[in-house]
């Protein structure tokens, strides 16, 4: 048995800061009250100044006003609110909607529930390492083109797409630009009054804050529909109480992420990469080398099956997650390898490993190490490797 589990799957969901926790606990035992107006009672009023102070710290870290900032129960929502209170909203200016096709499912299952309700879709291709076609994108744009949504960062193989590009060439149609910044966030630089973006989805679970609470940046003047009935919530953009200790824990969150965090999970990247390209033969790293976030290396193991290998390193006490399509339950390999390189078995060979904040080095060196080890001894009794 392992003494210590090693966590190294971040991007899908990371552990909650002690501070944070801290921060939220108040609001669960103490201040519980649902956020009411000045007019309201006391605990009430001191719920809607919690709010309003979060909604504050998070949009000043994106460069924007407050206003332009509502809270929602994490990226899947604000995707959805942005695709689909966008199209609803500008349906009789245009039905048409241009996506990448290696964007997260919530942004693409959006775009193909808009397509069966009329709307005309544009899937756009990347290069082999996840990169945007911008000449296709322009010449995709038309008329009637009312939204373009592409991925700040891509969540499985790390490639930062260039959105300030991407944003000049939808300013210059005349096109509302949507990015989702889920795994980009507080890691890389986004200031909205420098990039052309009119939506910004965020969220909290990837940043040691709490799952549950994210948001959606709305540029002032940008057309978009509520989606979501009930109240009159969020400058009466979203329906029901807000989640006042998530957004109070999404805030902390914000302010703990330092330069030096983000440069330490750079270094322990690169070693992992460094290592295992080096001591394991016959492996590929997914996305571009130099352009990804900081946190994030994908690499595949050429004939293995990634489920293999996550199962083995689990049973050695380390947390990783593989594009195989034995974990999709649709039984799809990795959407985003397919796009990029159109290779199943590169696709099945996947693991993505992704550091946070409770990582370190010798984490790093510990599952290289048990990788050597399993990918080692699966090939020899894999049907997949050459002869």
């Amino acid at each position: 048995m392992f003494d210590k589990y090693i966590y190294l799957d971040n991007s899908s969901m990371t552990r909650v800061d002690d501070m944070v926790f801290e921060e939220m606990k108040r609001h669960y035992l103490d201040t519980y009250a649902i956020a009411t107006s000045d007019f309201g009672y006391s605990m009430g009023v001191e719920a809607r100044e919690a709010i309003e102070k979060s909604r504050e710290t998070i949009a000043s870290a994106l460069g924007a006003s407050p206003r332009e900032f509502i809270f929602t129960s994490g990226s899947v929502e604000s995707n959805n609110m942005a695709l689909k209170g966008v199209a609803e909203a500008l349906k009789t200016k245009g039905n048409h909607i241009i996506v990448s096709k290696i964007e997260d499912f919530p942004v693409l299952n959006s775009a193909k529930t808009l397509e069966n309700q009329g709307f005309e879709v544009s899937y756009i291709d990347v290069d082999e390492n996840g990169f945007v076609d911008l000449n296709e994108l322009e010449g995709a744009i038309g008329e009637k083109t009312i939204l373009v949504s592409i991925q700040h960062a891509n969540q499985e193989i790390g490639t930062i797409q260039d959105i300030k590009a991407i944003g000049e060439i939808c300013k210059d149609n005349k096109t509302l630009f949507h990015t989702d910044a889920t795994h980009s966030f507080k890691k890389l630089p986004l200031n909205v009054n420098e990039m052309p973006v009119d939506l910004v989805s965020v969220s909290a679970h990837t940043i040691h804050g709490p799952n549950g609470i994210g948001g959606l940046y709305i540029r002032k003047g940008t057309r978009i529909k509520k989606w979501m009935d009930g109240g009159f919530q969020e400058f009466n953009l979203r329906g029901g109480p807000e989640n006042v200790p998530g957004a109070v824990g999404f805030a902390k969150a914000v302010e703990l992420v330092t330069n030096e965090e983000i440069n330490t999970l750079m270094k322990i990247r690169d070693h992992l990469i460094d290592r295992i390209l080096n001591e394991v033969p016959e492996t590929v790293l997914n996305g571009d080398r130099e352009k990804r976030t900081p946190q994030n290396a994908n690499i595949t193991f050429q004939y293995v099956e990634g489920e293999s290998i996550t199962l083995h390193l689990d049973m050695r006490g380390f947390a990783v997650s593989t594009g195989s399509s034995c974990f999709s339950r649709t039984l799809e390999a990795s959407h985003v390898i397919m796009a990029a390189s159109g290779d199943s078995e590169r696709a099945h060979g996947s693991i993505r490993f992704t550091f946070g904040r409770f990582n370190s080095m010798n984490d790093a060196d510990a599952v290289v190490d048990a990788i050597v080890n399993v990918v080692e001894n699966l090939r020899k009794i894999s049907p997949l490797t050459k002869k």
